[in-house]
Protein backbone atom coordinates (compact mmCIF):
# COMPACT_ATOMS: atom_id res chain seq x y z
CA UNK A 1 0.00 0.00 0.00
CA UNK A 2 1.09 3.59 -0.67
CA UNK A 3 1.99 5.33 2.62
CA UNK A 4 -0.51 8.03 3.54
CA UNK A 5 0.47 11.67 3.94
CA UNK A 6 -1.27 14.88 4.96
CA UNK A 7 -0.41 18.14 3.23
CA UNK A 8 -0.70 20.29 6.33
CA UNK A 9 -0.69 23.63 4.46
CA UNK A 10 -2.01 24.19 0.95
CA UNK A 11 -3.91 26.83 -0.98
CA UNK A 12 -5.83 24.65 -3.42
CA UNK A 13 -8.75 27.06 -3.75
CA UNK A 14 -6.47 29.79 -5.11
CA UNK A 15 -7.04 30.80 -8.71
CA UNK A 16 -3.91 28.99 -9.89
CA UNK A 17 -5.77 25.68 -9.61
CA UNK A 18 -9.03 26.75 -11.24
CA UNK A 19 -8.36 25.10 -14.61
CA UNK A 20 -7.35 21.62 -13.48
CA UNK A 21 -8.45 21.23 -9.87
CA UNK A 22 -9.99 17.78 -10.31
CA UNK A 23 -6.76 16.50 -11.83
CA UNK A 24 -4.72 18.07 -9.00
CA UNK A 25 -6.86 16.33 -6.39
CA UNK A 26 -6.65 13.04 -8.29
CA UNK A 27 -2.85 13.23 -8.47
CA UNK A 28 -2.73 13.95 -4.74
CA UNK A 29 -4.81 10.87 -3.97
CA UNK A 30 -2.67 8.72 -6.27
CA UNK A 31 0.48 9.91 -4.47
CA UNK A 32 -0.98 8.92 -1.10
CA UNK A 33 -1.98 12.40 0.06
CA UNK A 34 -4.99 11.31 2.07
CA UNK A 35 -5.93 14.69 3.59
CA UNK A 36 -4.98 18.33 3.19
CA UNK A 37 -5.50 21.57 5.09
CA UNK A 38 -6.55 24.39 2.76
CA UNK A 39 -5.54 27.72 4.29
CA UNK A 40 -7.04 31.18 3.85
CA UNK A 41 -4.92 34.32 3.76
CA UNK A 42 -7.63 37.00 3.87
CA UNK A 43 -11.37 37.03 4.49
CA UNK A 44 -12.35 36.16 0.92
CA UNK A 45 -9.93 33.23 0.60
CA UNK A 46 -10.88 32.01 4.09
CA UNK A 47 -14.54 31.92 3.07
CA UNK A 48 -13.60 30.00 -0.07
CA UNK A 49 -11.49 27.59 1.97
CA UNK A 50 -14.47 26.91 4.26
CA UNK A 51 -16.77 26.27 1.30
CA UNK A 52 -14.16 24.10 -0.42
CA UNK A 53 -13.77 21.92 2.67
CA UNK A 54 -17.52 21.34 2.81
CA UNK A 55 -17.47 20.25 -0.84
CA UNK A 56 -14.42 17.94 -0.58
CA UNK A 57 -14.30 15.46 2.33
CA UNK A 58 -10.53 15.00 2.03
CA UNK A 59 -9.95 18.73 2.56
CA UNK A 60 -10.11 20.69 5.81
CA UNK A 61 -9.86 24.48 6.12
CA UNK A 62 -8.17 27.22 8.10
CA UNK A 63 -9.11 30.90 8.25
CA UNK A 64 -7.00 33.94 8.96
CA UNK A 65 -5.28 37.09 7.75
CA UNK A 66 -1.75 36.75 6.36
CA UNK A 67 0.68 39.50 7.46
CA UNK A 68 0.89 40.65 3.84
CA UNK A 69 -2.85 41.39 4.05
CA UNK A 70 -2.83 43.08 7.45
CA UNK A 71 -3.03 46.67 6.19
CA UNK A 72 -5.84 45.82 3.77
CA UNK A 73 -7.95 43.99 6.34
CA UNK A 74 -10.97 45.95 7.60
CA UNK A 75 -11.38 45.47 11.35
CA UNK A 76 -15.14 45.71 10.87
CA UNK A 77 -14.88 42.29 9.16
CA UNK A 78 -13.38 40.59 12.21
CA UNK A 79 -16.75 39.09 13.32
CA UNK A 80 -17.14 37.47 9.88
CA UNK A 81 -13.65 35.97 10.19
CA UNK A 82 -14.22 34.83 13.76
CA UNK A 83 -17.47 33.14 12.79
CA UNK A 84 -15.52 30.81 10.50
CA UNK A 85 -13.65 29.26 13.43
CA UNK A 86 -16.93 27.87 14.77
CA UNK A 87 -17.42 25.85 11.59
CA UNK A 88 -16.51 22.17 12.18
CA UNK A 89 -14.61 22.02 8.88
CA UNK A 90 -12.36 24.97 9.84
CA UNK A 91 -9.60 23.56 12.01
CA UNK A 92 -7.00 26.32 12.31
CA UNK A 93 -6.62 30.04 13.04
CA UNK A 94 -4.46 31.51 10.31
CA UNK A 95 -2.43 31.82 8.53
CA UNK A 96 -1.27 34.78 10.52
CA UNK A 97 2.11 36.00 11.73
CA UNK A 98 4.86 38.45 10.85
CA UNK A 99 6.79 39.10 7.66
CA UNK A 100 9.60 41.66 7.91
CA UNK A 101 11.24 40.51 4.69
CA UNK A 102 8.67 41.91 2.28
CA UNK A 103 7.11 44.41 4.71
CA UNK A 104 3.94 44.57 2.62
CA UNK A 105 2.04 45.75 5.71
CA UNK A 106 3.21 48.05 8.49
CA UNK A 107 5.01 46.11 11.21
CA UNK A 108 2.94 47.58 14.02
CA UNK A 109 -0.24 46.54 12.21
CA UNK A 110 1.16 43.03 11.61
CA UNK A 111 1.93 42.65 15.30
CA UNK A 112 -1.48 43.89 16.40
CA UNK A 113 -3.35 41.53 14.09
CA UNK A 114 -1.11 38.59 14.96
CA UNK A 115 -1.81 39.19 18.66
CA UNK A 116 -5.51 39.27 17.94
CA UNK A 117 -5.32 35.90 16.19
CA UNK A 118 -3.33 34.41 19.07
CA UNK A 119 -5.87 35.63 21.60
CA UNK A 120 -8.79 34.38 19.53
CA UNK A 121 -7.27 30.93 19.05
CA UNK A 122 -7.41 30.16 22.73
CA UNK A 123 -11.05 31.13 22.90
CA UNK A 124 -12.12 28.95 20.00
CA UNK A 125 -9.80 26.05 20.81
CA UNK A 126 -8.05 26.02 17.45
CA UNK A 127 -4.29 25.87 16.81
CA UNK A 128 -2.58 28.89 15.27
CA UNK A 129 -0.96 28.58 11.83
CA UNK A 130 1.99 30.97 11.86
CA UNK A 131 3.93 32.57 9.01
CA UNK A 132 7.31 34.04 9.96
CA UNK A 133 9.90 35.67 7.73
CA UNK A 134 12.83 37.60 9.25
CA UNK A 135 10.77 38.31 12.38
CA UNK A 136 11.51 35.51 14.83
CA UNK A 137 12.37 37.67 17.85
CA UNK A 138 9.17 39.72 17.71
CA UNK A 139 7.12 36.66 16.88
CA UNK A 140 8.43 34.56 19.75
CA UNK A 141 7.94 37.51 22.11
CA UNK A 142 4.26 37.77 21.18
CA UNK A 143 3.72 34.03 21.44
CA UNK A 144 5.36 34.13 24.86
CA UNK A 145 3.09 36.93 26.02
CA UNK A 146 -0.19 35.47 24.78
CA UNK A 147 0.48 31.73 24.94
CA UNK A 148 -0.69 28.78 22.87
CA UNK A 149 -3.56 27.13 24.74
CA UNK A 150 -4.61 25.17 21.64
CA UNK A 151 -1.14 24.76 20.17
CA UNK A 152 0.22 26.00 16.88
CA UNK A 153 2.63 25.46 14.03
CA UNK A 154 5.35 27.48 12.36
CA UNK A 155 4.41 26.68 8.80
CA UNK A 156 6.90 26.65 5.90
CA UNK A 157 9.69 27.03 8.43
CA UNK A 158 12.62 29.09 7.15
CA UNK A 159 14.84 29.34 10.22
CA UNK A 160 17.80 27.35 11.45
CA UNK A 161 18.45 25.07 14.42
CA UNK A 162 18.31 27.87 17.00
CA UNK A 163 14.88 29.07 15.83
CA UNK A 164 13.58 25.51 15.64
CA UNK A 165 14.70 24.83 19.20
CA UNK A 166 13.00 28.02 20.41
CA UNK A 167 9.80 27.10 18.62
CA UNK A 168 9.72 23.62 20.13
CA UNK A 169 10.47 24.99 23.60
CA UNK A 170 7.44 27.28 23.27
CA UNK A 171 5.17 24.38 22.39
CA UNK A 172 5.02 24.91 18.63
CA UNK A 173 5.06 22.32 15.89
CA UNK A 174 7.39 22.95 12.96
CA UNK A 175 6.34 22.29 9.38
CA UNK A 176 8.71 21.90 6.45
CA UNK A 177 7.92 22.70 2.82
CA UNK A 178 9.81 22.25 -0.44
CA UNK A 179 12.55 24.71 0.55
CA UNK A 180 14.20 21.90 2.52
CA UNK A 181 15.03 20.24 -0.83
CA UNK A 182 16.86 23.32 -2.18
CA UNK A 183 20.65 23.13 -2.35
CA UNK A 184 21.21 26.41 -0.50
CA UNK A 185 19.06 25.45 2.51
CA UNK A 186 21.80 24.10 4.76
CA UNK A 187 20.65 25.66 8.04
CA UNK A 188 17.07 24.66 7.32
CA UNK A 189 18.11 21.06 6.75
CA UNK A 190 19.96 21.10 10.06
CA UNK A 191 16.76 22.22 11.73
CA UNK A 192 14.75 19.53 9.97
CA UNK A 193 17.04 16.87 11.40
CA UNK A 194 16.57 17.95 15.02
CA UNK A 195 12.85 18.75 15.44
CA UNK A 196 11.38 16.09 17.74
CA UNK A 197 9.31 13.38 16.08
CA UNK A 198 6.11 14.52 17.77
CA UNK A 199 6.44 18.12 16.53
CA UNK A 200 7.21 17.50 12.85
CA UNK A 201 4.78 18.37 10.04
CA UNK A 202 5.14 18.40 6.26
CA UNK A 203 3.43 20.64 3.71
CA UNK A 204 3.55 22.07 0.21
CA UNK A 205 2.38 25.68 0.70
CA UNK A 206 1.17 25.17 -2.87
CA UNK A 207 0.99 26.73 -5.38
CA UNK A 208 4.28 28.17 -4.10
CA UNK A 209 7.73 26.68 -3.42
CA UNK A 210 7.64 23.44 -5.36
CA UNK A 211 10.32 21.02 -4.18
CA UNK A 212 13.11 19.66 -6.34
CA UNK A 213 12.69 18.28 -9.04
CA UNK A 214 9.75 20.63 -9.72
CA UNK A 215 11.39 23.77 -8.38
CA UNK A 216 10.18 26.81 -10.32
CA UNK A 217 6.94 25.15 -11.41
CA UNK A 218 3.52 25.37 -9.83
CA UNK A 219 3.45 23.35 -6.64
CA UNK A 220 0.60 20.97 -5.81
CA UNK A 221 -0.29 18.59 -2.96
CA UNK A 222 1.11 15.48 -4.69
CA UNK A 223 4.58 17.00 -4.52
CA UNK A 224 4.62 16.81 -0.70
CA UNK A 225 5.98 13.31 -1.25
CA UNK A 226 9.38 14.72 -2.25
CA UNK A 227 9.60 16.90 0.85
CA UNK A 228 8.76 13.91 3.02
CA UNK A 229 11.46 11.86 1.27
CA UNK A 230 14.01 14.59 1.97
CA UNK A 231 12.98 14.71 5.63
CA UNK A 232 13.42 10.96 5.88
CA UNK A 233 16.95 11.19 4.47
CA UNK A 234 17.89 14.06 6.77
CA UNK A 235 16.57 12.29 9.85
CA UNK A 236 17.98 8.85 8.96
CA UNK A 237 14.60 7.12 9.03
CA UNK A 238 12.36 5.54 6.41
CA UNK A 239 9.95 7.41 4.20
CA UNK A 240 7.16 5.32 5.71
CA UNK A 241 8.17 6.46 9.20
CA UNK A 242 8.04 10.13 8.18
CA UNK A 243 4.61 9.58 6.66
CA UNK A 244 3.32 7.89 9.81
CA UNK A 245 4.60 10.41 12.32
CA UNK A 246 3.67 13.55 10.34
CA UNK A 247 0.21 12.10 9.67
CA UNK A 248 -0.36 11.39 13.36
CA UNK A 249 0.98 14.80 14.39
CA UNK A 250 -1.28 16.67 11.95
CA UNK A 251 -4.37 14.72 12.97
CA UNK A 252 -3.65 15.39 16.63
CA UNK A 253 -2.80 19.08 16.29
CA UNK A 254 -5.82 20.01 14.16
CA UNK A 255 -8.27 17.46 15.54
CA UNK A 256 -8.95 15.98 12.11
Amino acid sequence: MTPKLIDSHAHVSFEGFADDLDAVLARAAAAGVDLMLNVGTDLASSLRARDFAHAHPQVWAAAGIHPHEADAFDDADWPRLAALWADPRVRGVGETGLDYYYDLSKRERQRALFRRHLEAAGGVGRPVIIHCRDAFDDLFALVGEVGLPAGGVLHCFTGGPAEAERAVAMGLHVSFAGIVTFKNAGALREAAALVPDDRLLVETDCPYLAPVPWRGKRNEPAFVVETARKLAALRGISYEAVCALTYANTVRLFGL
